[in-house]
């Protein structure tokens, strides 16, 4: 079993934050599948044979209590989930497979290490580069410039094609293709 995790935070004012990228991919998946999400989990979750979607609706900040609450009831290790999220430090576009690590900042993932432990897979995508005088809160809760808006539509189908791969392929031959 694996659960796809998008991280983001659940009010309509922020659906097309950069911070909500985590998200919107998600939601694609879940269309490509026609799923519909149920409220579990303190979350938006969806199951699909095997396969678990979450989009936790405790806000960005706190997603590791949505997180702990999918693993515990479905007996998941940290192996078990990929979180998809959003990569100031990354230009938009750049997706980034990684095995584990620190939090890089993103509080998000800092949740979520907090209640499980670092080992987990991560889908990083990025939503910048942030102009140096912008403030990072202001940056991450923007929406997307309209400039932005064609890229980032390739972006969410570039990355739900890359966890397509992910779910049916392992770790190591994904990381190669799409980074």
């Amino acid at each position: 079993m694996k659960a796809i995790i998008g991280l983001g935070n659940p009010e309509v004012k922020y659906a097309k934050n950069r911070h909500n990228v985590g998200f919107m991919i998600v939601d694609e998946l879940l269309k490509r599948r026609g799923l519909k999400l149920a409220d579990k989990f303190s979350s938006f979750f969806a199951k699909d044979g095997d396969v678990l979607y979450l989009l936790p609706k405790t806000y960005m900040n706190l997603s590791g209590r949505a997180v702990i609450e999918l693993m515990n009831f479905y007996k998941l290790s940290e192996r078990d989930i990929l979180v998809i999220f959003d990569d100031v430090s990354l230009d938009l576009g750049v997706l980034r497979f990684r095995a584990n690590g620190s939090d890089g900042g993103h509080n998000g993932i800092k949740s979520i290490i907090g209640a499980i432990g670092h080992d987990f897979d991560r889908l990083k995508v990025g939503i910048g580069p942030k102009p140096p005088q912008y403030p990072l809160e202001h940056f991450v809760l923007a929406d997307f410039a309209p400039s932005e808006v064609a890229t980032l539509k390739e972006v969410i189908q570039k990355s739900a094609d890359a966890v397509e791969d992910y779910l049916a392929h392992d770790f190591i031959t994904v990381q190669n293709k799409w980074n």
